[in-house]
């Protein structure tokens, strides 16, 4: 997985009630989504679930996400797939965003156009014979001193085409000092900023980014005359903007919502800067560099980023929906966000997720929050006896659990997903030595269940970016009580709380049941090959038709 993530951190222009703007990458439809990208968007989800109303922080949040639907490979993609370009999109299932943008979308062309027309004022934009090697994956020329053997692309390791073509260039070169400036200026404009420093593989040498910007910067081309489908440039027909200088623009186009006639300005005003960009780092030049100095060129702010963090790599096929089918979007989401530390490289195995799974949610959380409910219930016939806060005074455990709760806020805070993780399963395990260590289990006192009941409801907080389904059901049994309650007439702390003290006297709770199923082993009889043939990272043999149905975001 690879992931990147820009912030807007120039505390002097904002605001208390400023909303946190979060975009997630416009995805290709050229192919069903994998792991690789899934990722980006389950870390984005989770950052908004920390940041939204009712979440941990309670701000308002737009989270922004979209298709790249132009170009010459989505073209390609369509016609092998016998459909039409326009009807691909993204399969996001359990992504609550709340804006979604297609670069086919009129207000998102649109807004190119204009965008289009400003660096073109600016004089940024010029028309040039070009002769080169292509390479379509990346949609872009390549200098030959990229290339591996035979004219390879060294990201695809697909061969590169010769292609002689007038299009038009935006005067890159002309920004070379003021990115330099920039990037000097800002040493964690990408975190983690190693990947600012990170090896661009040039055969026969390796460059770093920002070493690959002192070298000297090239004019690039934003147009293509050999491609039709895609935004026309503006006076002159012949031409198609090139997929980058269009598809970069998504990022404000998200921003225009609903309006009639949407335009640049408009969106912008709508919450651009964003707060927070994710994007993956096979792609940190074109944000890193092009969309900074494009940005510059049609006047409009560039991100003061002090911030950014970046995902694991996994197999480019290994399918997300293949994954929460079998084990559910709650598991999916916490192994790889638990496991895949935000910021690097990693691996997956179904032993391994399978392991990580039952040891963490089955049994740290989910056996405590059973077994405890399962002695209230036979003891105090599932009622609690005392408000939490009372039970819990003087007592090191609550002093405890407060503790390890503003660590989890901090590591949210700063995006460290896998560390906020982990220091909730810390409150789940000191619950179980409370229960095991200190009263041996079969000797808690009434107000002891109250105590670990309390600590399991914030938990049910504060791992909900994570596992947001399990903050659901515990908002419809109004924090395990066994009669719904409406949220609006709850006479105890709000559901979005992690301070203790949210359990009463005199409630009852729902009766036991298993809140993380656990997963079963596979039958080592099981038919391997029958098996490999479902979870084939190859996906050898599946079709490569782009059209995949629409599906409404879920929480």
């Amino acid at each position: 997985m690879f992931c990147i993530c820009f912030t807007n951190n120039d505390k002097t222009n904002t605001d208390s009630t400023d909303p946190f703007v979060l975009t997630a990458p416009l995805y290709y439809v050229n192919a069903p989504p994998h792991m690789g990208s899934a990722y980006t968007s389950i870390a984005a989800d989770a950052i908004a679930r920390f940041q939204e109303p009712f979440g941990l922080l309670g701000k308002k949040v737009a989270f922004s996400t979209g298709t790249d639907e132009h170009g010459e490979k989505i073209a390609a993609a369509a016609a092998a797939g016998l459909s039409s370009p326009n009807t691909a999109t993204l399969y996001l299932k359990h992504i609550a965003y709340d804006k979604f943008i297609r670069t086919t979308d009129p207000k998102h062309e649109e807004i190119v156009k204009e965008f289009y027309s400003r660096v073109l004022a600016n004089g940024d934009i010029y028309k040039v014979d070009y002769e080169g090697l292509y390479c379509i994956n990346c949609e872009e020329y390549k200098d030959e001193k990229e290339l591996l053997e035979n004219h390879c692309c060294p990201i695809h390791l697909k061969p590169c085409v010769a292609r002689k073509e007038d299009n038009y260039y935006f005067a890159l070169s002309k920004y070379q000092k003021p990115l330099e400036e920039t990037l000097t200026r800002n040493p964690d404009f990408v975190q983690p900023s190693f990947r600012l420093n990170e090896n661009i593989i040039y055969a026969p040498s390796i460059l770093h980014v920002q070493s690959w910007i002192k070298s000297g910067l090239s004019d690039f081309s934003i147009s293509r005359a050999s491609v039709d489908w895609g935004v026309p440039v503006p006076n002159d027909d012949k031409q198609t903007i090139y997929v980058w200088f269009d598809a970069l623009l998504g990022y404000i186009s998200a921003l225009s919502g609903n309006k009639d006639q949407p335009n640049l300005q408009t969106a912008v005003s709508s919450g651009w800067p964003a707060s927070l960009l994710l994007i993956g780092k096979d792609i940190l030049r074109f944000h890193a560099v092009y969309w900074l100095a494009m940005l510059t060129s049609a006047g409009l702010t560039v991100p003061k980023k002090d911030g950014m963090k970046m995902g694991k790599s996994l197999g480019n096929t290994l399918e997300p929906n293949e994954l929460v089918h079998n084990f559910g979007p709650d598991a999916v989401r916490y192994f790889f966000l638990k496991e895949v530390e935000f910021g690097n490289d990693g691996d997956y195995s179904e032993d391994r997720f399978i392991n990580i799974v039952n040891a963490h949610l089955a049994n740290t959380i989910g056996n405590l929050l059973n077994h405890t409910r399962g002695l209230l219930r036979k003891n105090c016939k599932s009622t609690l006896v005392v408000d939490s806060a009372i039970a819990a005074e003087g007592t090191a455990f609550k002093d405890n659990v407060e503790k390890l709760v503003e660590n989890v806020r901090g590591h949210y805070e700063n995006l460290s997903l896998s560390s906020a993780c982990e220091v909730v399963l810390e409150i789940g395990n000191a619950g179980n030595s409370y229960m095991d260590e200190e009263h041996h289990g079969h000797f808690l006192s009434m107000g002891d269940l109250v105590i670990i009941l309390e600590a399991m409801r914030i938990i049910a907080v504060a791992l909900s970016p994570v596992t947001p389904n399990l903050k659901l059901e515990n908002i419809r049994t109004a924090w395990l009580l066994k009669q719904p309650v409406q949220l609006c007439n709850l006479d105890f702390v709000m559901q979005c709380d992690t301070k203790w003290g949210g359990l009463k006297g005199g409630q009852v709770m729902a009766q036991p049941k298993p809140v993380f199923a656990r997963i079963e082993q596979r039958a080592e009889t099981e038919d391997r090959s029958e098996l490999a043939a479902k979870m084939d990272l190859k996906n050898k043999g599946k079709p490569k038709a782009i059209a995949v149905p629409v599906a409404e975001a879920e929480a």
